[in-house]
């Protein structure tokens, strides 16, 4: 398997960024993510196809919003807070509590 590619810090731009995060599909899994933990693609759960969560899961990865891990077969995704906040200041944390207010990807969850 093919190790997948991070934007840089200076790579990251405002236009892919509000893009990836324009679907409420992305929406909830960086509401998920933002607890800092890593989570396993299959611990994951979203109103969509598998397929459709691992493009979701690519296209936030591509603008540089996540990072994903892949150890054998599995793959592991985290948020990049830290570089979103140095980059952005603040954008990550409006975009997290209006979701959160409107009930944006709220359809989003954990595994049991």
């Amino acid at each position: 398997m093919r190790t997948a590619r991070h934007p840089e810090l200076d790579e990251m731009t405002l236009v892919l960024v509000m893009a990836a995060l324009s679907d409420p599909i992305r929406v909830g899994l960086v509401r998920v993510l933002a607890d800092g933990e890593e989570r396993g693609w299959g611990q994951l759960r979203a109103p969509v196809a598998k397929s459709t969560l691992s493009h979701h899961l690519r296209v936030l990865r591509d603008a540089g919003i996540t990072r994903t891990r892949q150890e054998g077969t599995r793959c592991y995704v985290t948020l990049r807070r830290e570089d979103l906040d140095e980059r952005f200041p603040g954008l990550l944390d409006v975009v997290l509590t209006a979701a959160h207010a409107d009930n944006i990807g709220n359809r989003v969850t954990l595994a049991d």
